[in-house]
């Protein structure tokens, strides 16, 4: 069974779904952020899925995530300063 794993980490929550095509099975839960350590809600969360729905790592065919802390960040203008960096030839590629 493969699973593929959405999240979104926002300022209070980091929402997970896990989808598995093969079943349509899918599960949710919520973790709370963590900003005093950066990046630990992604491992309790996968923890959890493991615990919870014996989602193991090894069957994570995909992952992909979303921060709602960093569009804020752009716009409100508030937070990490940022930048964005492209390859010479291709700065039309972005469009925000």
């Amino acid at each position: 069974m493969t699973w593929r794993i959405g999240v979104d980490i926002g300022g209070t929550f980091v929402d997970f779904c896990a989808f598995n095509a093969g079943t349509g099975e899918l599960q949710t839960l919520k973790v709370l952020t963590t900003p005093e350590d950066p990046g630990a809600e992604i491992a309790t969360g996968l923890s959890l899925l493991d615990s919870r729905h014996g989602i193991k790592p090894s069957a994570i065919s995909g992952f992909v995530h979303g921060t709602t802390v960093g569009i804020n960040t752009v716009i409100q203008r508030r937070g990490a300063r940022l930048g964005l960096i492209t390859t010479a030839g291709f700065e039309d590629v972005l469009e925000l």
